[in-house]
C-alpha cells in the first residue's frame, strides 16, 4: 500500500471512530509504530487529526474547541434526556440545588420545570436555564457575571465569590471531558474557575456526562474524580476511566 492510500485511511478512520491508537494502526497497516507515528504527525501537521497518547484524536478534538451551547444541545439529545430524568430523581423536593451552566444540566432544567416544588431553591449561573425553571414553583436565583455568549453562563470574580459563599445541599455539573488522570475539564479558563467553585459550594456533587465525553480531556482541569460523588450517564465507564472512578469512590449511575 502506498503511504498516500494509508493516509486517506487513516484520515477516514480517524473522522468515523474519533479515535486511533498506534498499536491498532500498526497492525492494521502491518506497519512499524515508528513509522504510524510518523504518519500521524504528518496528518497532524495537515489539520486532520491531534496526537495525543498512545495514537490520536480528530482535530475537532482540540482541547480548546468549544461547541455553542445550541450545537451541544442538539447532540445526544436521546442520552441526555435519560441522564436528566435519572438526575432528576436525586434532586430533593426540598432545600438548595444548584444547576451548573451547560446541555445536559439544561436537559435537567427542562424536566424539573415540569413539576411543582414550591420549597426548592435552584442556584444558577445559566441565563437559560433560569429562564427554564423560574415557572417551577421554588425560587431561583440567577447567579450574575459576565455573560458569555457562547454558554449563556455568567462568569467572572464575582460569580466565584457568590458560589464561594454558598453550601447548597446538591450541585449538578457538567464537564466537557471526564478522563482518569486529568478529572473534570472545560476549555475556557472562565468557566473552569466558576465551575471549581460550584463543586466546592455543595455538600453533595453529581456530574452529569454523556459517554462522548468519557476520557477526554479539553484545556482546564477544574475538579478530581475525587471532588465527585457520583457521575449519571449513558453507558457505562471502561477501563482506565472505570478503574479511575472506583478508586475514587464515585458512584456510577448509567440511565
Amino acid at each position: 500500500m502506498f503511504a498516500e492510500e494509508r493516509y486517506r485511511q487513516i484520515s477516514h478512520l480517524v473522522s468515523a471512530d474519533g479515535r486511533v491508537t498506534v498499536a491498532g494502526l500498526s497492525s492494521r497497516f502491518g506497519i512499524t509504530k515508528e513509522t504510524v507515528r510518523r504518519d500521524l504527525a504528518l496528518l497532524e501537521n495537515d489539520g486532520v487529526l491531534r496526537r495525543v497518547h498512545g495514537g490520536a484524536i480528530a482535530g475537532s478534538g482540540a482541547t480548546t474547541n468549544e461547541p455553542s451551547l445550541t450545537s451541544r444541545s442538539s447532540q445526544h439529545s436521546p442520552e441526555k434526556k435519560r441522564i436528566a430524568q435519572a438526575a432528576l430523581a436525586m434532586t430533593p423536593v426540598s432545600g438548595a440545588v444548584v444547576l451548573d451552566a451547560g446541555s445536559t444540566t439544561g436537559a435537567l432544567a427542562a424536566v424539573l420545570a415540569e413539576e411543582t416544588r414550591p420549597e426548592l431553591a435552584v442556584v444558577t449561573n445559566s441565563v437559560s436555564i433560569a429562564a427554564l425553571v423560574s415557572g417551577a414553583g421554588g425560587s431561583v436565583e440567577l447567579v450574575g457575571g459576565r455573560v458569555r455568549a457562547l454558554t449563556s453562563a455568567a462568569v467572572g470574580s464575582s460569580t466565584v465569590a457568590h458560589f464561594s459563599r454558598l453550601r447548597a445541599d446538591i450541585a449538578f455539573v457538567g464537564a466537557n471531558g471526564i478522563a482518569a488522570g486529568f478529572g473534570l475539564s472545560t476549555p475556557d479558563v472562565d468557566e473552569a474557575a466558576v465551575k471549581t467553585a460550584i463543586v466546592r459550594s455543595a455538600r453533595r456533587v453529581v456530574l452529569l456526562a454523556d459517554s462522548s465525553k468519557f476520557s477526554e480531556e479539553t484545556l482546564i482541569s477544574f475538579a478530581n474524580l475525587e471532588d465527585i460523588d457520583a457521575l449519571i450517564t449513558d453507558r457505562a465507564p471502561r477501563g482506565s476511566l472505570a478503574d479511575a472512578l472506583s478508586d475514587a469512590d464515585v458512584e456510577v449511575i448509567v440511565a
